[in-house]
């Protein structure tokens, strides 16, 4: 019979520390974190629009264009455009799943994989496109 004062062993609640990260799992949050990605730079992007339609001669709109000429800038554009179609093809993958296809652990993991590899394949040809490269 156990005392009073001694603890039952109990399992430990589920939490990000005990269980290893799988594809769905960092899908589902890296899609969360390029939803709040897209909504900023689109914030900005506005931002930017509205500044150039109502004051084009202003140096704010210089400085924003030798900005994204840059590296930087063009590296940040680079992110976003990733991230825009990440969201777009994880989007696309949760609505087969809300039509009920592909939730067998083999076809969650192909289906992860797949959309990383067409982000990541949409934003190459987006930027050879964009810099004349292709």
């Amino acid at each position: 019979m156990a005392h009073k004062n001694e603890k039952r062993a109990r399992p430990l609640s589920p939490h990000l520390g005990i269980y290893r990260p799988q594809i769905s799992s960092v899908l589902s949050i890296s899609h969360r974190i390029s939803g709040i990605v897209n909504f900023l730079g689109l914030f900005a992007f506005v931002w930017w629009i509205v500044c150039v339609t109502f004051s084009p001669d202003s140096p704010m709109e210089s400085w924003v264009w030798s900005f994204f000429s840059g590296f930087l800038g063009i590296s940040i554009l680079v992110a976003w455009s990733f991230s825009m179609f990440f969201h777009f093809c994880t989007g696309i993958r949760h609505l087969f799943w809300q039509a009920g296809f592909g939730f067998s652990v083999k076809a969650m993991t192909m289906s992860g994989w797949f959309t990383v590899v067409m982000s990541v394949l949409l934003t190459v040809i987006t930027w050879l496109i964009i810099l004349n490269i292709a």
